[in-house]
This record gives C-alpha cells, structure tokens and sequence, in this order.
C-alpha cells in the first residue's frame, strides 16, 4: 500500500509559477518510480512527469518539457514538480503517481499502481 498525499496547487496568471508536492509513504518497491499526471475538464489524463526514486532519472512530456522540474527529496519522500512559464492550457487537476516500473517516457495510466488525490491548478490569462 502507498499513501500519495499532494499540495500546492492554487491560481496563478499566465507566466507565473508554482510548486506542487507529494508526500509519499507505504511500500517502497510500489513507490520506485514516481510521477505527474493532469487532467483538464472533459479530457483524458495525461502523463507530464516521471522520476526514479532509485536513480533520480526525469522524463518529460513535450507539453512540459522546458517549462517544468521533477525533483525528490529522498529524507522527507516528497517529490515536488516545480512549474514555470505557466499557460491558460496548463490548467486541470494535477495528480501525485507511483508505480513499481519507470518508463521512459509516457506513463500509461493503467499502469499507474496508486493515485494521490489531486490539487487544482488554475491559471488565468
């Protein structure tokens, strides 16, 4: 069992930035690899983020790459993704992600193996 609890989303104006976190706790080999997922209204989840808890390696998705960071903090287990240069399309529900496997590169959801419970990301032009 894994426990992902995320914080820090909020509203913010176009070109501005934010910092989500994920405090994750439970079972280290279900939380190997951890990541960032979105969802905009009336749209699939989409993968933007990916990190080894083992090797620290980052993926990103094209739509982020650039703009966002991927980091962890192996003392507290805390994973944060640091926003940048944020859009009015950056906009939706951002999920915390574990998993036992890291791909690299997209991260199908199906093969997601917990879900934290989302913050809001609101950013207006």
């Amino acid at each position: 069992q894994v426990q992902l609890v995320e914080s820090g989303g909020g509203s913010v104006q176009a070109g501005g930035s934010l910092r989500l976190s994920c405090a994750a706790s439970g079972n280290i080999y279900s939380r190997r690899c951890l990541g960032w997922f979105r969802q905009a209204p009336g749209k699939e989840r989409e993968w933007i983020a990916t990190i080894s808890s083992t090797s620290a390696n980052t993926y990103y998705s094209d739509s982020v790459k650039g703009r966002f960071t991927i980091s962890q903090d192996n003392a507290d287990n805390t994973v944060y993704l640091q926003m940048n240069s944020l859009k009015p399309e950056d906009t939706a529900m951002y999920y915390c992600a574990s998993g036992i496997l890291c791909y690299q590169g997209s991260w199908p959801v199906r093969a997601v193996g917990y879900w934290g419970q989302g913050t809001q990301v609101t950013v207006s032009s």
